[in-house]
């Protein structure tokens, strides 16, 4: 183990999704546990936590490392995108210091004085992490291999009480926090399984004791986050598990929200939609993973559903809570999808009315099935394919939010800025489905974690304007 005592400066840069917001929080935790203090400027080492997702998100991470390397501090890549290349990044990456792996996250102070020292660090050759890790549920809690975001579980629990490795980097009322890592669905497009593994819950205790402690942070909401949350428990041997654990996590003192984010629509059972709609903190809220409607595209995909079926699913939904929110992704452009294809797909989000859609282009990403798949279409047919139905989502989206004129709802203010009130009401998620500005006198005594009832006045888009009640 290093011996350097004099205070380090340390950096940490996030790329990507929200599960990476919370691997970055436990680097911090590690590195400010040894020591290390965390700043924004002048640092010794920036530590760039990388996305391996997609081609953009991959070229957003190596400019993230080049402008960190710019600086004149030492550069150390870490993430999925270093997880998945390991040693052909480090060469074709020379601007960094080391790329490291998920196993070194453990000992990452002691990486980053090897770095700071001037010691080579030999890369990892990547490997298929879904064959590091056993699939019998006692066997997997007792793999030796890191998982990100889950903590070191070799330290145990001190007698004084639960400890969480964990600095929050980014302010404010809301937080993620990781449910679970990995995926063992096998859908053709995404290579994510291959680097961030099978999936594996965390302890409900340890999910718990994380709540409570942001909770004393002064987070109002929390967004749970994982790979597939619809999946938790099942390695555990308890497929039902998010249905027990959520009333619990519902009880933390401090935490007045919930949303569960990720959440599969082929494990989407009515005991678990009950829980996720009737619960009181539960935001009425749904994430949906949809991807694409056509049944025939969905089997291609090696997915599941229809059209027909996920409409039915929306109409349970707001059977239990009229002013659900609903959210999903969809991709277009897939080998093999038809007109037809897209017109299918163009009837669910008409039909389904949904809040907020994001629409993708389809784009091959290697190590996956998909690439061998005939029917290819060219860059121009997607990206027009890409542009119609996002000005159909537009539409619609915008249509959905008129809809909730006259609305009661209750703002989580997230920002104040003079006389702009904003924050996000139950049914907007966090960064991505549009937000809520306050209006009247009670808008203007409002703080920031306030959670401020009102009614919804008028739209732009998907943004909504709504009065404070007590105005």
């Amino acid at each position: 183990m290093s011996e350097i005592s004099t205070p380090r400066r340390v950096s940490v840069v996030t790329m990507g999704c929200a599960r990476n917001d919370v691997d970055s929080e436990e680097l911090a935790g590690r590195l400010a546990e040894r020591g290390w203090a965390l700043t924004e400027d002048d640092a010794d080492v920036v530590v760039v936590n990388t996305c391996g997702f997609i081609d953009a998100a991959k070229k957003d991470s190596i400019d993230a490392v080049l402008a960190a390397a710019d600086s004149g501090s030492k550069v150390v890549a870490v993430g999925c995108l270093a997880q998945r290349y390991g040693k052909d990044l480090a060469e074709q990456l020379p601007e960094a210091d080391a790329v490291l792996s998920f196993d070194d996250y453990s000992d990452i102070s002691d990486r980053l004085d090897d770095v700071l020292a001037g010691k080579p660090l030999v890369p990892h050759t990547p490997s298929d992490r879904r064959t590091l890790l056993p699939i019998a549920p006692v066997e997997r809690q007792q793999a030796r291999v890191a998982t990100p975001g889950h903590g070191d579980d070799r330290r145990g629990r001190p007698a004084s009480g639960p400890r969480v490795l964990r600095s929050r980097l980014v302010g404010g009322p809301t937080a993620s926090l990781k449910l679970a890592s990995g995926c063992d669905r096998r859908c053709t497009f995404c290579a994510i399984p291959s680097f961030r593994g099978s999936f594996i819950s965390r302890r409900p205790e340890d999910v718990l004791d994380e709540a409570q402690w942001l909770a004393d942070d002064g987070v109002r909401e929390i967004v749970l986050v994982s790979e597939n949350s619809t999946s938790y428990g099942k390695d555990l041997g308890d497929v039902r598990l998010l249905e027990s654990f959520l009333p619990r996590l519902a009880e933390v003192e401090g935490i007045e929200r919930i949303r569960v984010a990720y959440l599969q629509p082929a494990e989407m059972r009515p005991g678990l939609l009950e829980v996720l709609l009737g619960t009181p903190k539960l935001a009425p809220y749904l994430d949906l993973s949809f991807q694409h409607s056509s049944p025939r595209v969905l089997r291609r995909m090696k997915r599941f559903g229809s059209t027909d079926a996920f409409l039915g699913l929306i109409e349970q939904a707001r059977a239990l809570a009229p002013e659900v929110g609903v959210r999903t992704n969809v991709i277009v452009g897939f080998p093999g999808e038809t007109d037809e294809d897209l017109l299918e797909l163009e009837r669910f989000l008409t039909e389904g009315r949904l809040d907020a859609v994001g629409v993708f282009g389809y784009s091959d990403e290697e190590g996956t099935a998909a690439v061998a798949l005939d029917g290819h279409l060219g860059a121009g047919e997607i990206a027009d394919r890409v542009e119609r139905v996002t000005a159909l989502v537009d539409e619609l989206s915008a249509q959905r939010a008129e809809d909730r004129l006259g609305e009661h709802v209750v703002v989580l203010v997230e920002d104040v800025d003079g006389d702009l009130v904003e924050g996000r009401a139950a049914h907007q998620g966090p960064e991505v489905d549009g937000t809520t500005a306050l209006t009247g006198a009670g808008a203007a005594r409002a703080r920031i974690g306030d959670l401020v009832p009102a009614t919804i006045i008028d739209t732009d888009g998907v943004d909504l304007v709504a009065e404070a009640q007590g105005a």
